[in-house]
């Protein structure tokens, strides 16, 4: 079968674009990978258990440090109580609430989806609906300051709210620049 020199020419432009967005995901991978390897260390350092079974505290002992997938550079830090998740930007990151992704994809995809199961359950008689997750924005100004979790109620939650928030931040950085 012989291809017209057009055909062939969409044919490498698909390729290119193929290679591109196989690499930008491997970029994101990484990026994953390195935040999880963190959190491993975390949790082990803080013995984590069972949110229900740990004691009431204000804050965790170590934050847990969000960084921007470009440079490594921490963009946040994230303290994990058995009532909530508390991800504080640090000084000098500037995001609006209103860049991309973080509605569409943080709070609507991540968080809501989160939202919906809980809102199931407690419909069901599973859970009782103060327990349902909910997240709260805290702003200086215009600027996101602090995203608080609430509820979040499951380790595994702790993980995907982390890894999404440092991803979903980094991507707000970029999208800003």
């Amino acid at each position: 079968m012989e291809f017209s020199e057009e055909q062939v020419r969409d044919i490498l432009e698909l390729k290119d674009r193929i290679s591109q967005q196989i690499e930008k995901h491997k970029e994101e991978i990484e990026s994953l990978e390195k935040n999880l390897t963190i959190l491993n260390v975390v949790l082990k350092q803080s013995s984590f258990t069972k949110a229900s079974l740990l004691e009431a505290s204000t804050k965790s002992e170590a934050p847990i440090p969000l960084t921007k997938t470009s440079d490594g550079s921490v963009i946040a830090n994230a303290y994990v109580t058995p009532e909530q998740v508390s991800i504080i930007l640090e000084d000098g990151v500037g995001l609006q609430p209103e860049t991309p992704p973080f509605k569409s994809f943080f709070v609507e995809r991540i968080i809501g989806e989160m939202k919906k199961k809980d809102s199931f359950e407690a419909d069901n008689g599973k859970i009782q609906r103060e327990s349902i997750i909910d997240c709260i924005i805290n702003k200086n100004g215009s600027k996101i300051r602090e995203i608080i979790i609430k509820n979040y109620r499951q380790k595994e939650r702790v993980n995907e709210i982390i890894n999404t928030a440092a991803w979903s931040l980094s991507k707000m950085i970029d999208n800003s620049s």
